[in-house]
């Protein structure tokens, strides 16, 4: 297990070198100039605009850019904002937890609405209650996250004032306010992952539902509960752990709707806010983050299904 475990690693760097040269080509496509974002009105002084090009080093070829990106990142440093002038994995690192806060709260709600229907709808197929889950699924996956927040936003903060309508509150100053702020955000974040779980987990529970253990476990008198809980639902456990570990990629990359929405400073905020102010080295920190923490999801995934079914082993 520790050599697959560390060979993934290593597996790991040409994906994100990979990632950081399309990041990094990709941002010099945007329309726009981070030092006329800077100067603003005194954007038209030429002598001053060439001088914070320099400064910033724009005026380079854009391999020398990378190269001395890169070579900064290999030894931790991220580089400083050009709107800010701060270091950048300052930036990032304090909205680091933040993002995990919002993307652990998503994926709580995703697993219980997704198994709980999904548990439900296997064991009384063809019922009204099978039929509902099918069409909140659909619903889920369809549904527009912007809008669904949006929509949140405007009943359960405008009309009804049950909660916080945007904002964020660490759990360390006001736990209770931190999670009522928090459950809007986490359910428009979990709804389309909870759809994706339980349209799998229903499948996969129904064909386990179906194996002869499974039925003898029935013939000695067990209700469907002990069947499930102690016999299927473990069984149907590995397809339901890919979709959940393909999840996090959702979650990843919905954050940043999420979190501009709700005004959650997060990582995927820093990285919107970033794309506006033309603040490439934030951005490009960003896609470094989010795109290791998807590698990292991946890797934990693959290392589960062993804890899961023993059968499963990795040389």
């Amino acid at each position: 297990m520790s050599a697959y475990i560390a060979r993934r690693i290593v597996s790991m760097v040409p994906v994100l070198v990979l990632v950081s040269i399309l990041t990094f080509a990709l941002l010099y496509i945007l329309p726009g100039d981070p030092a006329v974002a800077m100067l603003g009105e005194n954007a038209g002084n030429q002598q001053t605009y060439l001088a914070l090009r320099h400064d910033l080093g724009l005026d380079q070829p854009l391999y020398q850019q990378y190269l001395s990106w890169l070579g900064r990142i290999l030894h931790g440093d991220l580089g400083h904002s050009i709107r800010t002038s701060e270091p950048v994995s300052a930036v990032l690192l304090a909205r680091v937890p933040v993002t995990l806060y919002l993307g652990t709260a998503g994926l709580l709600v995703g697993l219980l609405l997704g198994l709980s229907v999904a548990i439900v709808s296997a064991l009384r197929p063809g019922t009204a209650f099978d039929s509902i889950g099918a069409v909140l699924a659909m619903g889920g996956v369809a549904i527009p996250s912007f809008w669904q927040a949006l929509l949140l936003v405007y009943v359960f903060g405008v009309l009804l004032r049950w909660l916080p309508p945007s904002g964020f509150t660490s759990p360390l100053d006001d736990p209770w306010l931190s999670v009522r702020g928090m459950i809007m955000p986490a359910i428009v974040l979990g709804t389309h992952s909870a759809a994706v779980i339980m349209r799998q987990g229903r499948s996969a529970l129904m064909e386990v539902l179906e194996q002869d253990y499974v039925t003898t476990a029935r013939a000695k008198g067990l209700r469907d509960r002990s069947v499930v809980a102690r016999h299927a639902l473990k069984n149907a456990m590995i397809p339901i752990i890919t979709v959940i570990g393909l999840q996090v990629g959702s979650l990843v990359s919905g954050a940043a709707i999420t979190e501009t929405v709700f005004a959650i400073p997060g990582v995927g905020r820093a990285a919107v806010d970033a794309i506006f102010f033309r603040d490439y080295p934030v951005l490009q920190g960003a896609v470094v983050i989010l795109t290791l923490s998807v590698l990292i999801a991946n890797l934990v995934t693959d290392v589960a299904y062993a804890y899961v079914d023993p059968r499963v082993r990795f040389s």
